[in-house]
C-alpha cells in the first residue's frame, strides 16, 4: 500500500494559459499585398488585448511573425480566434498553440 511519502504525483496538469507562436506565410511574403490587410490585423489584435485575451504580446526579432501569451484554455477556441483576424483570413499567418499549466510536479516539494 502506498504511503503518504512515496505516493505517485501527478505529472500532468490542466492548462491555463495558450501560448501562440504565429509565423507569416509564402503569401504574406508579398509587402504590397500584406499591408492593406494589416490595416485591419493591428486594430482586431489591438481587441482582443483590450478584451483581455490577449496578456502579452511579442515580435519574433527576425520579423518572421508573432508570439502571443493568451488567457484562454481551451486551444479549438484560440485557433478559431486566431484563424478570423484578417492575417488568418487572408491565409498570411499560420499558428502553433501550446497549452500551458502550472508545473504540477512541484507538488512533490510541498511539505503538508
Amino acid at each position: 500500500m502506498p504511503t503518504e511519502q512515496n505516493k505517485p504525483i501527478a505529472l500532468t496538469t490542466t492548462a491555463t494559459k495558450i501560448l501562440v507562436s504565429g509565423h507569416l506565410t509564402e503569401k504574406a511574403k508579398d509587402l504590397a499585398a500584406r499591408m492593406p490587410v494589416m490595416t485591419k490585423e493591428v486594430p482586431a489584435t489591438v481587441q482582443l488585448y483590450l478584451d483581455g485575451i490577449i496578456e502579452q504580446w511579442w515580435v519574433k526579432p527576425d520579423a518572421s511573425g508573432v508570439v502571443f501569451l493568451l488567457n484562454l484554455i481551451d486551444t479549438r477556441k484560440a485557433s478559431d480566434l486566431l484563424n478570423a483576424l484578417p492575417l488568418g483570413i487572408a491565409g498570411m499567418m499560420e499558428f502553433e498553440l501550446i497549452p500551458l499549466g502550472p508545473l504540477g510536479p512541484l507538488r512533490m516539494l510541498l511539505t503538508s
